[in-house]
């Protein structure tokens, strides 16, 4: 048995983590929103409608920003129609999931729940079917403090304070055929330009996303990002990157080893955005938005969509609600160290999607809450990622992949916190063999092992149900010690672990 091996020394690092990277999303789409973060009816609900038991978990998870409404539901939304009393707004059919939308949560019911999860808004504009006028309009209302026509009228519905919002996403996946308005990367690219620039001239503080690529399987991807950069490069601060993954023809080592895609991805992003950046003769450095990630099987959403009715317009349907495996908690664990590893250059990310929509947290209407097996990695990483993080170079036994060739069995990565603590997070891709780990260190002022935990289990199908809700959690793992400056762990098969030095 073949152990794998790395250094960390404070001298090597990668960036500062900003905590922005353990973000999640909240979309119009099936029951992420009604019966998710929002059931007036429920036992636990507040005096705004709001889960109790939803907002527990939610901070309990560590979300730090939540990017809304959409999602490919923004391209046809109308701002408008999410403020005032809920009891007067309009119900409207939303073509992107093929529903119908009644608004009785929106803007001022969404930054009361950033309120009390301790989340920043992230705010989408709708650059599908509408433009620079509407998000000028929006960004009056939301944002301005009062004394014009729509600050008061935000005023008159009852929000006396600004909701301050500083992050902005132009628009949604302009790039995909499926989305309302979809356009070509130069007509993007001008309405984003447009749409920045009319926003820096009323807010300058403003922080704006362009949208990248839907995914980098695309036809036009990095094409794509080249274009829409020429045209925004000085305007915008960030470029979003989205990646869905599962397992495809049955290949789970493949799938185990998305992260190496999502490294790739990064990547590819950074390059086309740096070598933009060197045509313009600019110094100025995009920095990523990978707002929207995760495991979802996309299969079997296509396969249903097919049977939707052209008549039936359902509200809030039960769509994309896929339970997730300790499987799928390992995949989605290594994801987290994807992002850590290229800190210096991602600063967002958010975990699509964060209640019921392949999410961390499920809930049953007018019943309880729990948290699926991917709650685990997430919350983990959000509590204890933050820092620095330290270079890792992984030597380790490798497998072969259909997907990706030869893959080491160790992904891994470190963070260093402020007072000097190092946590270590590492998955073992190997499904049957457990991995022996050593790690050197060098100049870290560390002692002891505080807690090794891992996520694993004898079925790696098992996961948390509405009957068996705690069915998977992270477990202690004996026999993990640090001497001398060595620290030696044993990776569990198929596990997630989290290795936490003082």
């Amino acid at each position: 048995m073949r152990t794998a091996r790395f250094t960390l020394d404070p001298s090597f690092t990668v960036g500062d983590v900003d905590p922005r990277l353990f973000g999640s999303f909240v979309e119009h789409l099936g029951r992420c929103v009604y019966t998710g973060v929002f059931e007036p009816d429920h036992p636990t609900a507040d005096d705004r409608g709001l889960r109790r038991d939803v907002l527990a978990l939610v901070r309990e998870l560590g979300v730090t920003v939540v990017r809304y409404p959409g999602g490919n539901y923004v391209s046809a939304h109308r701002w408008e129609d999410s403020v005032g009393p809920a009891h007067e707004r309009p119900r409207r059919l939303d073509p992107a999931w093929h529903s119908t939308e009644t608004n009785r949560f929106g803007l001022s019911e969404y930054r009361d729940f950033l309120r009390k999860a301790g989340a920043e808004p992230m705010m989408a504009v709708n650059l599908g079917t509408r433009g620079v006028a509407e998000a000028l309009e929006l960004l009056e209302y939301a944002n301005h403090p009062s004394g014009t026509a729509l600050s008061d009228l935000r005023v008159a519905h009852g929000d006396k304070d600004p909701f301050g919002i500083r992050l902005w996403c132009l628009g949604n996946e302009m790039d995909g055929p499926w989305q309302t308005g979809h356009k070509t990367a130069s007509e993007y690219g001008r309405i984003a330009a447009e749409t920045a620039r009319a926003m820096r001239q009323f807010d300058s503080a403003a922080e704006l996303v362009v949208c990248g690529s839907s995914s980098r399987s695309m036809p036009t991807f990095a094409a794509w990002e080249a274009t829409v950069l020429e045209e925004t490069y000085d305007l915008v601060d960030h470029i979003s990157l989205h990646a869905y993954y599962w397992p495809e023809d049955g290949d789970i080592d493949s799938f185990l080893a998305s992260a190496v895609d999502m490294e790739s991805f990064i990547e590819a992003v950074v390059a086309t955005a740096d070598h933009v950046g060197a045509r313009l003769k600019s110094s100025k450095r995009i920095t990523l938005s990978f707002d929207e990630w995760n495991v979802w099987y996309l299969p079997e959403w296509e396969a249903r969509s097919k049977t939707f009715q052209p008549d039936e317009w359902p509200e809030a349907p039960r769509l994309l609600e896929d339970g997730y495996s300790v499987t799928d908690a390992v995949v989605v664990g290594s994801l987290l160290i994807a992002l850590l590893r290229h800190a210096d250059r991602v600063a967002v990310a958010c975990l699509a999607q964060l209640v019921n929509v392949i999410a961390p947290i499920m809930t049953e209407p007018g019943g309880p809450a729990w948290r699926q097996t991917t709650f685990f990695p997430f919350a983990q990483a959000a509590r204890y990622g933050r820092g620095r993080v330290l270079d890792v170079r992984v030597d380790a036994p490798t497998h072969e992949t259909r997907k990706y060739g030869e893959t080491a069995l160790l992904h891994a990565t470190a963070v260093r916190a402020e007072d000097g603590s190092v946590t270590v997070f590492a998955v073992n891709r190997d499904r049957t063999e457990p991995l022996p780990l050593e790690v050197a260190l060098h100049g870290l002022d560390v002692t002891r092992v505080v807690e090794h935990s891992a996520l694993a289990d004898a079925d790696p199908d098992a996961r948390n149900t509405l009957d068996d809700p705690d069915r998977v959690a992270p477990h202690p793992v004996p026999g993990t010690t640090l001497q001398d400056g060595r620290l030696t762990a044993l990776l569990e098969p198929l596990s997630w672990n989290v290795i936490r030095l003082a």
